[in-house]
């Protein structure tokens, strides 16, 4: 039996589960690739996650463990299960796992061919790896839920973390007018995404400089996705992966509320990598980290501060 390095959980619980180990490697299922992965990427409370766990998204069913983390990844395909006709062995892919599935913190990670694209062509495998399961989010809030148009004003509810730096970049890129919420240390850094306007979120109520918006796009929840109700135009959209918005609310100010958790998307992920292969959309990676040491990022993710994604370095 062929083997591989991974990063796996043999019970549920946070990093401190995490032990790199030798593991048998997977073959590819029909209708599957296997990628020799190069790099992936880390989600925060991806370990608090039921599918992390289980093969379902509600965490019903029988326990699937041990399992192994980060599903984004980038890498190369090395063998195509059947029925697979694209990609084909060879080809630079990137993609997100589905979450019932292991992830990506291993030298090889078998996927669905359907879900993986071709890895934009003008960026390395660390920073395709940060892309994923970000940009599809920002991607499929702007475009698949609000259905932004050009010339719209968008706040961001949290612009420099890792999903919020795309959100800024892209709507920007499709032409809106983009407001931020940031903490005082990235104000420059959300501006220099694309944003026109960035409030300091401890200094400042952004009530007091947004008003108007046709789009709320909310990272944080909480407090903060109830007060951004008034913000909003007749008519406007708040968008949030963070918690599902009260929909009585919603219907008082005369707006919709939207929550939804990204999902694998081909041609979403191919829009992506035309965006940055036309140098309109760059990826926000914090820092690179190699596969060894990925109980450290998951450490990092609970107690730090980040600008974009913490990527796991698995191979050249």
């Amino acid at each position: 039996m062929s083997t591989m390095r991974a990063v796996r959980a043999h019970t549920r619980g946070g990093p401190e589960q995490l032990v790199y180990e030798e593991v048998p490697r997977p073959e590819p299922a029909p209708d599957e690739v296997l990628v020799a992965v190069k790099a992936a990427s880390m989600t925060p409370k991806e370990l608090t996650w039921p599918a992390t766990w289980t093969y379902s998204m509600d965490g019903t069913g029988p326990e699937r463990t041990p399992s192994i983390p980060s599903h984004e990844f980038s890498g190369i395909v090395t063998a195509c299960g059947a029925g697979v006709e694209s990609p084909a062995a060879g080809e630079a892919v990137y993609g997100l796992i589905p979450f019932t599935r292991d992830g990506a913190a291993a030298e090889y990670v078998t996927v669905p061919a359907a879900v993986v694209a071709a890895k934009p062509a003008t960026i390395d495998h660390d920073q395709a790896a940060a892309l994923p399961l970000a940009a599809l989010t920002a991607w499929q809030a702007l475009v698949n839920h609000a259905d932004l148009r050009a010339g719209q004003h968008v706040l961001v509810q949290g612009g420099a973390g890792g999903v919020g730096s795309y959100v800024v970049q892209l709507a920007a890129g499709l032409g809106a007018r983009v407001s931020a919420t940031a903490a005082a240390a990235d104000l420059e850094f959300v501006k220099e995404l694309g944003a026109e306007q960035v409030i300091d979120y401890a200094q400042e109520r952004f009530e007091d400089h947004v008003r108007d918006a046709d789009v709320v796009v909310d990272m944080v929840g909480g407090a903060t996705q109830s007060r951004s109700w008034s913000v909003l135009k007749p008519g406007g959209i708040l968008v949030s992966v963070a918690a599902p918005p009260d929909q009585q609310e919603a219907a008082r100010h005369g707006v919709r509320g939207v929550f939804f958790v990204v999902e694998p998307d081909r041609e979403g992920l191919r829009a992506i990598a035309e965006l940055v292969d036309q140098g309109r959309l760059r990826p926000a990676v914090d820092r690179v980290l190699p596969l060894s040491e990925t109980r450290s990022g998951y450490e990092a993710l609970e107690t730090g501060k980040r600008r974009g994604k913490i990527v796991v370095h698995v191979a050249d």
